[in-house]
């Protein structure tokens, strides 16, 4: 069988040695650099007839970590890897997947076929903003869950499943919650939003509950400015929720995030570490989860040829 080699771009090394921790390994080797002009440079140990997976979370700044990994695969092609897997945590871009109006880009589309043409052979993702976004790859894309490190985390605090309400902050969160709600337990609640800009949400009624004296649990892909949260955790409040507790995969935490959730009514803030969060960024009710198990196990699988849907069996699957 090839050799398996890891490597690590700069987005993320800490997710990184806890992926070859688990798989006992050891990070490839690759030094990079920075010309004055700002462009990037990288040399890498020997790949030859390797089988290499990149890990790099293409989160914010999201230009350099895109770049950084195009020219990881671009190394590890011309350097006559036998095989390349684009471990890719968080995919940036993943919420310009359509044309909602005229004469904007599908950059995630975009995005896709630059990863592919790049020379990487196959796509390792977790949590995409929109599933059809697999579809955007010319490559095999196995999609990863982290549904399951959410759910053992609030099993473990043994609410009763007559106090739970599941709150989907939005329409389009509405099948995450129900599978949350499948294996947590509770009512399910759906937050009518109407989105008005990019940055500018409006939150009035909610649909289902009741909420009055209940535990709420909103479950999202990614918390980013962090407005729908905290609008969504301020009506639920309204409605007499005892305790709100707010679970994301991705934690973005762009702009303002951080000091709309201080001051919001959330009793806890659970999210991964798909992102690399510094410590100004972690607050004194934030739980970060590390998906590197997830990750391990599914390169471990591929690279065995092994089928990865077995992973979802007690993480929740699809739904969750």
């Amino acid at each position: 069988m090839r050799e398996l080699k890891i490597f690590s771009g700069r987005a993320h090394p800490e997710l990184s040695e806890k992926i070859a921790e688990f798989l006992h390994l050891e990070l490839g080797k690759v030094k990079f650099s920075t010309f004055p002009d700002g462009e990037v440079h990288c040399k890498i140990e020997d790949v030859r007839g390797r089988d290499v997976f990149l890990v790099q979370p293409t989160c914010p700044p999201v230009n350099d970590t895109l770049m950084e990994l195009l020219i990881l695969i671009d190394t590890c092609l011309r350097a006559s890897a036998e095989r390349i897997t684009a471990v890719i945590p968080y995919f940036g871009y993943a919420r310009q997947d359509r044309k909602d109006e005229g004469r904007v880009p599908i950059t995630a589309k975009l995005v896709a076929n630059m990863v592919t043409r790049a020379g990487a052979d196959r796509v390792l993702t977790m949590d995409l903003h929109a599933a059809q976004i697999q579809g955007f790859f010319d490559v095999p894309v196995d999609h990863m869950y982290a549904a399951g490190v959410l759910n053992d985390h609030f099993r473990a605090m043994n609410i009763p499943k007559e106090d739970i309400v599941i709150v989907s902050p939005d329409e389009g969160s509405i099948k995450r919650a129900v599978g949350h709600a499948k294996r947590l337990g509770g009512d399910i609640a759906i937050i009518d939003k109407r989105r008005l800009s990019a940055d500018n949400v409006t939150q009035e009624n909610i649909i289902g509950g009741p909420l009055e004296g209940k535990v709420a649990l909103m479950f999202d892909d990614m918390i980013s400015t962090a407005g729908s949260i905290v609008g969504a955790a301020d009506l639920v409040r309204k409605k007499g929720a005892r305790e709100i507790h707010v679970a994301a995969s991705h934690g973005v935490f762009a702009g303002p995030a951080i000091e709309r959730l201080r001051n919001a009514p959330i009793d806890s803030i659970v999210v991964t570490d798909s992102i690399p969060i510094p410590p100004e960024k972690r607050l004194p009710n934030m739980k970060v989860l590390s998906v590197a198990p997830i990750l391990a196990e599914a390169i471990k699988r591929i690279h065995q040829h092994k089928s990865i849907s077995a992973i979802f069996s007690d993480a929740g699957g699809e739904d969750a």
